[in-house]
């Protein structure tokens, strides 16, 4: 059996079975606490905060039942495996009822208790990293917030839009967000416990994409070997969002039409009429209106799409939001790579705020994994930023040539003779350069030396 790393306390009054367990446990190994009785179990609980705990049902002071309902009353977040004589099994049942994972019973057989406890630490690190993800869930919402005028009003539309039934269309550039925006959208809902599913527009041809969508019967095509359910019926109940929904053929816009109408829709291959309970939300980076001049996009179909329209305005409209999202990027790509990252360096927030940011905030949240992923830290400098970013040229230049793009160019040169000097040996070069061979690297990367 495969080591198990965790911290268990063994809570039983008889030392030997104290002892019995703790070289079994250490065996796997577990790190383990014990306690000679209830209260002392508690104590050491709230202070030691183990993953799991072994509690005898029988117990002088307090016994194991109540030590169990003291643990749920103080919101103590353990899992909790029973131990139990043969004559009290019915107790450790009742005990399960109360929240105890699991019981074992006395004489131990040792292999039973190593299972026990590997599925008890199993369900326990399945429950830790489900909280892990609602936590790094509702963070991600926060990309969303901001100060400025034009995305608190676009927020506050969209908190509005949540508690109806209404179709969105969000509107705006590649990377403004969208997505996360039509999931917020949904967990702002009285759908928010229903699915949620994305579907990119793009890249999928009429057919697939109609498959994709509705689903399809068996035989409805070379390829069908049994029934597929699509998309929007997988999502009763819940939402649907489709992105890029300027791109779809003229005979989707028909069927998708009908379906925002009607709620129903037959699968490719089928007669059968499915109504759904669904909830749509759209997003395009393209003018609508223009499209549907140009005869490209059916105008029945935008005024269906278009019953709430929310724009998304880009990073550069928005630039006050740019430090929080900056910093919000930061601590996300601090805790993935486990680095002491701190905040960003002035001069590096100013480059970052004087930048225009073609690709939104798609680009920011890039930029900075980036500098994490290669800087040093405690924060992020000017030189952990890529030349696009931390070099924009200002419009003071003397010759055409900026400050930072002269220091640049000095750094590429010095760079350069080192590494032709060392015959291209980087460790040796930063030697020379007095610097650390991590940081060389990164200007290496950064001014684009071959």
């Amino acid at each position: 059996m495969k080591p198990i790393s965790a911290r268990v306390l063994v809570a039983d009054d008889d030392p030997d079975i104290r002892d019995i367990l703790k070289d079994t446990l250490t065996s796997l190994g577990c790190g383990v606490l014990t306690a000679s009785n209830g209260q002392e179990c508690l104590d050491r609980l709230e202070k030691e905060g183990p993953e799991l705990v072994l509690l005898d049902i029988e117990m002088p002071d307090k016994s194991g039942l109540e030590v169990l309902k003291d643990i749920r009353c103080k919101g103590i977040d353990v899992t909790v495996i029973m131990i139990t004589a043969y004559g009290t099994i019915e107790r450790a049942v009742q005990a399960m009822k109360e929240g105890a994972f699991d019981f074992i019973t006395k004489p131990f057989e040792l292999d039973y208790i190593a299972l026990v406890v590997e599925k008890a630490l199993e369900r326990e690190h399945l429950k830790r990293g489900f909280e892990l993800f609602a936590e790094e869930a509702g963070e991600r919402y926060r990309l969303i917030g901001g100060e400025s005028r034009r995305m608190r009003e676009a927020i506050d539309t969209a908190r509005k839009a949540a508690g109806s039934k209404s179709t969105v269309l969000l509107l705006g550039e590649s990377g403004t967000g969208k997505e996360i925006f039509a999931r917020s959208i949904h967990a702002w809902s009285d759908r928010k416990d229903e699915p949620f599913i994305a579907i990119n527009c793009v890249g999928l041809s009429k057919d697939l994409l109609e498959s994709e969508l509705f689903g399809h019967e068996k035989g409805a095509f070379t390829g069908a070997h049994q029934l597929k359910k699509g998309k929007m019926e997988l999502a009763h109940g819940g939402t649907v969002f489709l992105d890029e929904i300027g791109d779809i053929s003229a005979e989707l816009q028909t069927k998708l039409l009908r379906f925002l109408q009607e709620r129903e829709f037959e699968r490719v291959g089928g007669n059968r009429t499915i109504t759904v309970d669904v909830r749509v939300i759209a997003a395009t980076n393209r003018d609508l209106t223009s499209v549907v001049k140009e005869g490209h996009f059916r105008a029945d179909l935008y005024y269906r799409l278009n019953v709430i329209p929310i724009a998304l305005p880009p990073l550069r409209q928005r630039k006050e939001d740019i430090g929080v999202l900056a910093q919000f990027f930061l601590r996300r790509f601090a805790l993935e790579t486990k680095k002491d990252f701190t905040g960003i360096a002035t001069q590096a927030e100013e480059s970052l705020r004087a930048y225009e940011w073609p690709g939104n905030v798609r680009e920011l949240g890039n930029v900075v994994e980036r500098a994490v992923v290669l800087g040093e830290g405690p924060e992020i400098t000017l030189d952990d930023l890529p030349t696009r970013v931390a070099c924009e040229e200002p419009e003071d230049t003397v010759d055409g040539f900026s400050y930072r793009y002269a220091v640049d160019a000095a750094r590429k040169d010095v760079i350069t003779r080192a590494l032709a000097h060392t015959h291209g040996n980087r460790a040796a070069a930063a030697r020379i350069l007095g610097m650390h061979k991590t940081h060389l690297l990164n200007l290496i990367k950064s001014l684009g030396i071959e």
